[in-house]
C-alpha cells in the first residue's frame, strides 16, 4: 500500500512538473504541443513493446511440449495471481535474469534467461517468476510508459526552452539566465521522479510476487543469488539497448553510491531486508 501511494505521489508530482515547466517555458501552446509528441512517441512503444523487447532479446516462445515444468509454473503462479496466463519466452543467455512485458494482463509474456533457470532452484525460480507476474496484474508497463512520456514532454520543453526562452505570467520574455537553468535542471528532476517511480514498482512487484507465490524467503534467496551471479556474467543485449534494463528483475547495469537515484531498481540489500521481513511477520 505504501509503494502504491508513493507511485501515486511522484505520478502527481511529474504531472505538476511538466504543468509548470510547460508554462514557463512554452506557454499553453508548448506545453500541449510537447505532451501530444510525446504521446504519439511513447504510444507506439507501449503497444508494441512486447514484440520490440523479447525481438531485442532473441527470446523464443516455449510451451508445454519444450518447457513443460516451467510453463506449468507458470500458469499455476498466474491462477493464483488472479490473471490469464501470459505467453512464456525463453533467452538463450547466461545471465540470471528475468522480466514481464505487454500492455496489459491479457496481452502479456514472460520471460527467463537459461541462466537464471540453471542457477536458482525450483522454489528461487518460482518466486521470480511471481515477482513477474505481479508486474502483470499491477499494469507496470502502462505506469512506465505514462511517467515516461511525461518525462519525454518535459525534456522537450526545455528544448523549446533552448531555442525560444521562457514567459512570464504575461507573455514577456524571461530571465534568459533563469531559463537557461531551468531548461537544464527540469529534465533532471523528471528523470530523478521516473526512477524513483520504477524503484517503487519494483518494492511493490516483490511484496506482491512474495504474496503470489506465498515464499518471500524463496524471492529473497533468489534476488541475493541472482545478484551475486549478475556481477560476472554481462547481458549483452542489456548492454546495447540499456533503456530496457529497467525491465528486468535485476538491473544489469546498476551502480551504487550518488548513481543510485538514477537506478531503476532499489538496492538489492534493501529488497531482500523488506521480504525477510514479510516472512517474519507470516
Amino acid at each position: 500500500m505504501f509503494n502504491m501511494m508513493k507511485t501515486a505521489i511522484l505520478m502527481a508530482a511529474i504531472t505538476a512538473l511538466f504543468m509548470l515547466i510547460g508554462r514557463w517555458l512554452g506557454g499553453q501552446a508548448g506545453m500541449m504541443l510537447a505532451l501530444v509528441v510525446a504521446l504519439g512517441m511513447n504510444f507506439f512503444s507501449y503497444w508494441f513493446s512486447d514484440k520490440i523487447v523479447l525481438k531485442m532479446y532473441k527470446a523464443h516462445e516455449v510451451d508445454d511440449s519444450t518447457a513443460p515444468q516451467f510453463v506449468g509454473m507458470v500458469r499455476e503462479l498466474a491462477q493464483k495471481a488472479g490473471i490469464p496466463c501470459p505467453k512464456v519466452y525463453l533467452i538463450d543467455e547466461d545471465a540470471p535474469n528475468a522480466f514481464a512485458t505487454g500492455r496489459n494482463p491479457e496481452h502479456a509474456a514472460v520471460a527467463a534467461t537459461t541462466g537464471i533457470i540453471r542457477v536458482l532452484s525450483a522454489r528461487e525460480l518460482r518466486g521470480v517468476m511471481a515477482h513477474e507476474l505481479a508486474h502483470v496484474k499491477h499494469r507496470d508497463i502502462l505506469i512506465s510508459t505514462i511517467s515516461a512520456t511525461m518525462a519525454g514532454a518535459i525534456g522537450m520543453l526545455a528544448n523549446f526552452g533552448m531555442m525560444f526562452g521562457g514567459r512570464d505570467s504575461e507573455g514577456r520574455p524571461a530571465n534568459p539566465i533563469a531559463g537557461i537553468a531551468v531548461a537544464i535542471l527540469a529534465p533532471l528532476a523528471a528523470s530523478l521522479i521516473q526512477m524513483a517511480i520504477s524503484r517503487a514498482r519494483e518494492f511493490e512487484a516483490d511484496r506482491g510476487g512474495a504474496e503470489i507465490s506465498g515464499d518471500p524467503a524463496a524471492l529473497a534467496s533468489a534476488l541475493d543469488k541472482i545478484h551475486r551471479y549478475a556481477q560476472g556474467i554481462p547481458l549483452p543485449a542489456a548492454e546495447r539497448h540499456p533503456e530496457t534494463a529497467q525491465m528486468m528483475i535485476m538491473n544489469p547495469l546498476s551502480g551504487g553510491g550518488l548513481r543510485g537515484l538514477f537506478s531503476t531498481h532499489p538496492s538489492t540489500e534493501e529488497r531482500i531486508e523488506k521480504l525477510m521481513a514479510m516472512a517474519r511477520g507470516a
